[in-house]
């Protein structure tokens, strides 16, 4: 363990790695984490409070995986990939089990007192559909209802990938096998479920992926970033898709900056999603970070995206191929009823079940699982793009904090060089025309490790961080390192910070204080703290003097570091006994007398 500056770090254990599965439960305070042979249970409020259970593989597993000829330290070990609250007293748990996927039960008792963390190691289940084999592919998976939905690779080679659903009563369920319309070469992000009306039989899942772009749509090889739905109430075709899913469909996630001559610079490598949710649960807001697969320039982007767009979307005209070329076009004859994608419900049309959809709409569905529209951001713009080389976004919470003049959305957006940015939405004329304030970049481990995990408890007020040498927690605001006056505070334009008379602390919206001052929308030292440099109070002062003597034809090192992100440095040099005073342009000025920033 090692802390600075606020962050708490669980270095690891030595025979572990992987620390990248997270399960929040807020209820017990505790993070569970998955990583390379063992689940951790930590404590919210403190992550040094840990419990860990160690679920290693046999050693004849170990041998057969080795004989196969995989690596006995970075793929022969058991990898957990699935990591859900099951029910009030026990979570579900897999791992890739030496390339031999396996998963069981963790008990975890029904009261947050009853401290208990142990693996149900009498019962174990194949993990296959649940997941991968291999330590380095992805999985997106969902635990409803006592039933999971796993988007995954099933096989040892890391070919068939595919969306299941396992557990529960039902037969087990999935994508078309084999059929690169369905899915091609998938790597799955995550996976929530949304309402689709007030009525529970329309809940529909999503599951967030990238994939091979489908021959014909580009020329070459390409990513595309997509957002598939399946329908929770989905049991497969009676004659035709039996256990496959009917209502699946998916459609391309754009995320460019719109160019001139219609050259558009596209970020097509999904890399994390985040939903935020709104006072309408139907309608959260999606926010996605995205990379390039560019060879020509490299850079990070992050768009928003709305489920009405969304649901446009999966309401408009199917791919469909057609015409000499075999190009992708929109599907123009006759749509069967009901609409492919339609969940069976009362809502629409009154069909009890997917068992009963006529063969046409079956057969529809499955020759068109594709939109032809694809969904464009909130503005048709990413609202954050970073081209820099020397590092790329990985992860992304949000969090929708109260402030003094509204309500604002903080982005904390993981980096690959184990950074965390904490960025602000701010309104520049409308909700719409949004500028983005970076608040702070915060190393978060000591060598530099790709940030592969994230979750915010809006309980805490933590950040849970996750990377393969192991997990940090960090708290949301840190108002001390914005310095100690009143103009330092409000140019940090953090609003989870406010000056509140003798520091920058911590703002509470309910606290009613006359000298409390915020401006987070302008960041206005002027107005805000004006008032306070010529009080009894000298830390609330905006202008700090140093004075410093050189020697004639000698060079002096004049240093001011601010401690906010927005305050502007500027020096100004003047005379022994001259009232005037010059700015000074450079920082090492030779021959001058006294100055002060």
């Amino acid at each position: 363990m090692y802390e600075s500056s606020n962050i708490a770090t669980f270095n690891g254990l030595v025979n572990s790695s992987s620390y990248h599965t997270f399960l929040l439960d807020e209820e017990r305070s505790r993070l569970y984490v998955g990583a390379k042979d063992h689940i951790f249970s930590f404590n919210l409020v403190n992550i040094k409070d840990f419990q860990t259970i160690a679920w290693p593989v046999s050693h004849s597993r170990r041998d057969e995986c080795k004989w196969a000829g995989k690596d006995v330290l970075k793929e022969c070990a058991n990898f957990i990939k699935v990591l859900k609250a099951y029910n009030q007293t026990h979570l579900y748990v897999c791992g890739t089990g030496a390339f031999h996927p396996m998963c069981t039960y963790i008990e975890v008792g029904g009261h947050p007192e009853d401290n208990i963390f142990k693996l149900e190691d009498s019962h174990f289940e194949n993990g296959r559909g649940k997941s991968p084999y291999d330590p380095k592919l992805l999985t997106a998976s969902l635990l409803i209802d006592g039933e999971l939905y796993s988007g995954t690779a099933a096989d040892f080679m890391g070919r068939d990938f595919a969306i299941f659903r396992t557990l529960g009563h039902h037969h087990p369920i999935r994508t078309e096998q084999h059929d690169s319309r369905w899915l091609n070469d998938p790597r799955f992000i995550t996976a929530h479920l949304i309402p689709e009306s007030d009525n529970p039989e329309d809940d529909k899942i999503y599951f967030f992926f990238r994939e091979n772009a489908i021959d014909g749509e580009h020329s070459g090889k390409a990513t595309h970033a997509r957002i598939g739905q399946i329908c929770k109430n989905d049991f497969g075709g009676h004659r035709s898709l039996v256990n496959k899913w009917t209502t699946f469909l998916k459609a391309r996630l754009m995320c460019s900056v719109p160019g001139p001559n219609g050259i558009d610079t596209h970020f097509d490598e999904l890399q994390d999603v985040f939903l935020m949710n709104s006072k309408d649960p139907k309608n959260p807001i999606i926010y996605a970070v995205f990379t390039t697969s560019s060879n020509i320039f490299k850079g990070s982007a992050i768009c928003m995206y709305s489920m009405a767009d969304v649901r446009r979307v999966f309401l408009g005209p199917y791919a469909h191929r057609d015409g000499p070329n075999y190009q992708w076009v929109p599907y123009q004859g006759r749509v069967p009823y009901p609409r492919p994608g339609t969940c069976p419900s009362k809502t629409f049309g009154g069909f009890d079940s997917t068992k009963d959809l006529p063969d046409e709409v079956i057969t529809f569905a499955r020759s068109h699982p594709a939109m032809y529209n694809p969904v464009f951001p909130i503005n048709n713009r990413p609202i954050m793009i970073k081209t820099d080389l020397d590092s790329q976004f990985t992860q992304i919470v949000v969090d929708r904090v109260d402030a003094e003049d509204g309500q604002y959305d903080v982005m904390f957006i993981g980096t690959d060089i184990g950074t965390v940015l904490k960025v602000v939405s701010i309104p520049k004329e409308t909700w719409h025309d949004l500028e983005e304030v970076l608040l702070e970049e915060i190393t978060v481990f000591q060598e530099p490790t790709p940030i592969s995990a994230m979750k915010i408890s809006t309980k805490q007020q933590q950040l849970y961080i996750g990377s393969a040498v192991g997990v940090s927690q960090l708290p949301l605001h840190r108002c001390d390192v914005y310095g100690k006056a009143c103009a330092e505070c409000c140019l940090a334009r953090d609003p989870y910070c406010a000056w509140d008379g003798a520091s920058c602390s911590r703002y509470f919206p309910t606290a009613k204080r006359r000298t409390r001052r915020q401006d987070i929308r302008n960041g206005d030292p002027l107005t805000h703290c004006s008032d306070l440099q010529h009080s009894d109070n000298p830390s609330g002062a905006g202008l700090e003097e140093k004075i410093i003597y050189g020697v004639e034809n000698s060079s002096t090192f004049l240093e001011c570091s601010p401690k906010s992100q927005r305050a502007l440095v500027y020096w100004q040099f003047q005379k022994q006994n001259e009232e005037r005073k010059e700015e000074v342009r450079r920082a090492n000025v030779q021959g001058l007398g006294p100055s002060a920033p």
